[in-house]
């Protein structure tokens, strides 16, 4: 199943985290600007994760509400 799927099914935003937070896991290369890695680091580290759990959360946060 696909993420579009999921959406055109009317999915939960709980069962689109679920699907989004599980698979196999795939090496990604970003380029961004220093300072928003750093907030992002920093914002990171001030809730207790580290900078991949953070970014990894942050876009299922997202993906799961535009559904």
């Amino acid at each position: 199943m696909k993420y579009s799927e999921l959406l055109q099914n009317g999915a939960t935003p709980t069962e689109i985290q679920a699907f989004l937070a599980e698979g196999d896991t795939a090496p990604v290369t970003m380029r961004i600007p220093s300072n928003l890695r750093d907030a992002a680091k920093e914002a990171a580290t001030l809730s207790g994760m580290n900078f991949t759990s953070f970014v990894k959360l942050c876009i299922i946060e997202k993906l799961s509400k535009q559904g």
